[in-house]
């Protein structure tokens, strides 16, 4: 018990010895870890959107300008029948129209300019596997009274490539804002142990162990690293309550929406993160200084 209550007492008084340096660490270890889990909540935003937008993609078929009522009627027992194809939805141009109008409300100039009757009709096809677009094209590009067939999976891989490269560049930050954190630890501790040479010399004369003679220094930097991942978890947290779920909450709606429960999942990773990686560079730093 003694000497667990002087290595809790050794952690305090080192943290507040080097207090600029303890402050810059944890400030550090917090951007890092809320970089961290941001990266990691837009990770599981993006499988989300792709689930979910996969899920109900649809395959436009628009028909041709021309197209006759027996043509339409058999493409579409021909769409039904199809062991391709799980559902089929027709849409008339006054059903486009109305939708086209819904869609850009917000933009009467260009409503006004699209007249009734001048949207084609179409099939939205909906296929067992989004994947087999290319099947669904070559089987039914040259039919009669077809004009043309769009995928929206290639306009949701696009965006979702673009997403991935945003996924990319938010995890190589999170990388060198780690790196800079792990560099700021090492001197930290390095600095500490400096300070308290003499007092390590004391202690290894005496025959003190290793672990009791590390250990202060470790959990400084344990400590410090689980602050860091607090300050962290608070950030994200702020960013989902008066963010995600006010100013932006129409963006959040229109994608998909981040619940609670995955940012809650980021603080277990952020503090394991911060005091497992924090413990690490400490006792390897001490390795090399104190040789103990």
């Amino acid at each position: 018990m003694q000497r667990l209550k002087y290595v809790l007492s050794e952690v305090m008084v080192g943290l507040w010895r080097n207090v600029t340096m303890t402050i810059a660490m944890i400030i550090t270890m917090a951007v890092s870890l809320a970089m961290l889990g941001a990266s990691g909540l837009m990770y599981m935003q993006v499988d989300s959107m792709k689930d979910f937008y996969y899920k109900n993609i649809e395959v436009a078929i628009f028909l041709d300008a021309e197209v006759t009522d027996a043509q339409r009627s058999e493409l579409k027992t021909q769409l039904e029948g199809d062991p391709l194809v799980r559902e089929v939805i027709y849409e008339s141009k006054q059903q486009a129209y109305e939708k086209f109008k819904t869609m850009y409300a917000d933009a009467p100039d260009l409503v006004n300019a699209v007249k009734e009757g001048q949207l084609p009709e179409s099939f939205r096809v909906r296929l067992n596997n989004p994947e087999q677009f290319k099947q669904i094209f070559d089987k039914y590009e040259n039919t009669e009274g077809i004009e043309t067939i769009v995928d929206q999976r290639r306009l949701l891989d696009k965006i979702f490539n673009i997403l991935g490269s945003v996924q990319n560049m938010a995890l190589a930050a999170a990388t060198v804002m780690a790196i800079a954190a792990l560099l700021l630890v090492g001197n930290t501790i390095q600095v500490a142990a400096y300070s308290k040479r003499r007092e390590v010399a004391v202690m290894k004369l005496v025959g003190a162990s290793n672990w009791f003679i590390q250990a202060p220094f470790v959990l400084e930097a344990v400590v410090a690293g689980l602050i860091g991942s607090i300050i962290a978890f608070a950030g994200l947290a702020a960013f989902k309550g008066f963010l995600l779920d006010g100013s932006l909450r129409d963006l959040t709606d229109l994608l998909t929406r981040l619940s609670w429960g995955d940012v809650l999942l980021m603080f277990p990773l952020m503090a394991g993160v911060g005091g497992l990686v924090s413990a690490i560079t400490a006792w390897v730093t001490l390795r090399f200084y104190l040789r103990v």
